[in-house]
This record gives C-alpha cells, structure tokens and sequence, in this order.
C-alpha cells in the first residue's frame, strides 16, 4: 500500500472528515469512534509512551482501541507495543497488527529498521490519509492519534481529516516545556478541536532512600491547566521500569497494571473513558407519509 502520487495532495485542502474524496468512517457525526490527538509542543516530553500506556490501559478496560502513529519522522509505537508482524493486505485492506489489545499502524511498518524517513509535506499527508482510509480499523471505541512534536502541516491536516477529534497535551513540569505545549493548546483552540485536558509526565523521581525528587521542577503541568482552564489530568513518574517497557515492547500499563505507575495509566484510562465522554447529540426525523 502507500502507493499513488503524493504531488496530487500539494496545494490542496482535505475536506473536513475526508481524505482525497473518500470518506473517513469515525470522522463522521454518529460514528462510536472517539479520535483523540496526543500531542505535545516539543518532542522529549514522553507522548509516545503516554500514548502507548493510555492505548493499553484503555484495551484492559474492554474498549476497542487502535493507534495511528502519525508522527511520521519519529515514529516509535510498534517498538513500544512490541507488535510482531507487519501488516497484512486483505482485499486492498491494511489488517494493522495488534498487541497487547490494541491495533496499531505506523509508517515503521513500511521502511527498512535504521532507514530515515525523508519526505516532503505531499508524501506525508499520502500517508496520512492512508492510514485512515484504507486501514481495516473494525469501528474501534478509541483512536489514539501519536502526533508529531509541534504544530505543523500534520497537526492541521488531521485536524481536517478529524474535525470530531478531541486533543490531550503531554508536558513535563520544567517551564520551557509548559510554554510550547501551550502552543499546541493554542493550534487546537484555533482549529475547533476540543481540549480535554493536560498530562503532566516526568513528574518526579523516588530514589532508593524513598524520597521523592523534582528532577525537571514542578508545577509545570498544573500551571498550564491553571492558564488554559482544563484539568491536569495524571502525573506521571519518571521511573526507569516505564522506560524498559518501552524498549522491551511490554508496556507497563500491560505488564504491571497494579505498580504505582500502571495504577496511574488505568486511572487515567478511567477519567477519559467515563467521566469525559463527550455529550451526546440525538437528533430525530419526522416521517412523512
């Protein structure tokens, strides 16, 4: 797949909850689908990881979770999720490989390990729409969105794609990070995407003598809530255990969901899938006979 000429999508504009013509299933109004973009304004703060740990969390609790790893350049969710095959084609169809409960797509699948990614804008919305148009999905209850550092092309694009999409923001408590993801904030502010709340990761570290340590500040995360009106949602540690899962492809919201971390992930899980679920909208058609 991936196939066509990415130089037809230059100077275009996708129509909202479309990609190239063709409809995208859970951007349209009534589809179960909940599209949520991960997003941060640098990169380092730990999305991915966040990304990957909220998607196993959420596929505990018995939802149907898939998750676009549209940071393209950086891509890093099929290592984490320890996905085991390559997509399979069935019927001009990507079948996504799945780990750990949760379907996955990433442009990782498609070059060779150690192979840079060297593409201008057209070719990565190519991709892009792909992903969402041309993926065997299954209707999940959730998509994760991995977005790229920052507010560029792909952030606006899927804004478009997904005109239903609702954004979390990834920070780390140190200043400079609260002041970019603020942007990120802002960019979706500005497209009409609804912010649902802040993630503060790198929280603190505990030592081998039971202290807590503020290795990157505190209050970052709290502070941009404060400034944007929208809850912090979960604290996240710095714990070394979280890393190693990520390198080993065993997320540790999977492995050891009752460690003080894993608690926090199905925590959060919790939040996202119960106390924020987006107000439903019915509609009714008279019948004329």
């Amino acid at each position: 797949m991936l196939n066509g000429d990415p130089a037809s999508t230059a100077g275009s504009q996708p129509a909202q909850g479309h990609a190239s013509g063709r409809t995208i299933s859970f951007a349209q109004p009534g589809s179960k689908t909940r599209p949520i973009l991960i997003a941060s304004g640098k990169g380092g703060v730990g999305k991915s990881s966040v990304t990957t740990n909220l998607a196993v969390a959420l596929a505990a609790q018995g939802y149907k979770v898939g998750i676009v790893d549209a940071d393209i350049y950086g891509y890093s969710i099929p290592r984490m999720l320890g996905t085991d095959r390559d997509p399979v084609v069935i019927d001009n169809m990507l079948l996504p490989p799945e780990a750990w409960g949760v379907r996955c797509i990433s442009i990782g699948y498609f070059v060779p390990e150690g192979q840079a990614v060297v593409w201008r804008g057209p070719m990565l919305h190519k991709a892009l729409e792909q992903f969402l148009t041309d993926v065997y999905w299954d209707e999940p209850d959730f998509l994760l969105i991995d977005m790229p550092p920052g507010t560029g092309d792909i952030a606006l694009s899927l804004s478009q794609y997904l005109p239903r999409a609702e954004v979390l923001v990834v920070t780390t408590p140190q200043l400079a990070a609260q002041k970019v993801a603020q942007l990120s904030a802002a960019m979706a502010t500005k497209v009409n995407l609804p912010v649902r709340g802040i993630i503060e990761n790198m929280s603190w570290f505990t030592g081998d003598d039971g202290v807590r340590y503020e290795l990157f500040g505190s209050g970052g995360g709290q502070n941009l809530a404060d400034e944007l009106n929208l809850p912090l949602l979960a604290q996240i540690p710095l714990m070394s255990a979280l890393r190693e899962g990520g390198d080993d492809g065993r997320p540790i919201a999977a492995v050891a969901p009752d460690s003080e971390i894993g608690k926090i992930f199905h925590s959060l899980a919790k939040k996202i899938a119960e106390e924020m679920k987006p107000k439903k909208i019915f509609s009714a058609a008279l019948k004329v006979n």
